[in-house]
């Protein structure tokens, strides 16, 4: 399977630091700059820890798409170079091109709604030695 999981949870607010402090008093949300983290292990490899992403971003920000998308799903996913290749092949839009991080591999696409979504592949490991650094 290429995907799997969800990798984050990114929405447009009227104002992310507020909507940030929010989930931090009321609900416990360990938030950064970008949002919280959240670690878990996968079901099929306990050993290893992965992590899901949730973040509240600008009403105006252009990253999620069209200002009509209020939110944008990210799934993790395996092998992105040649996942592109297949959904180019298959007639996906695909919206840019792959982008490279020490946490991983990013794209995003168009799915058969029009809705914007981010595919990324993690590495899982540079989490994990920031939380090991910063908890």
């Amino acid at each position: 399977m290429t995907t799997t999981g969800i990798g984050g949870i990114l929405f447009r607010s009227k104002d992310p630091d507020k909507t940030k402090q929010w989930y931090k008093e009321n609900l416990g949300f360990d938030t950064d700059a970008y949002g919280a983290t959240f670690k878990f292990r996968p079901w099929d490899d306990p050993s290893k820890t992965a992590y899901i992403q949730w973040s509240p971003m600008s009403e105006k920000t252009n990253y999620l798409g069209d200002a009509d998308q209020q939110f944008m799903v990210n799934y993790r996913v395996k092998d992105l170079e040649k996942l592109v290749v297949d959904l180019k092949e298959a007639g996906v839009t695909i919206c840019d091109e792959v982008e490279t991080y020490d946490y991983g591999k990013f794209v995003h696409i168009l799915d058969g709604d029009g809705r914007k979504i981010e595919l990324w592949e993690p590495i899982d490991k540079v989490f994990d030695e920031y939380y090991n650094e910063n908890k």
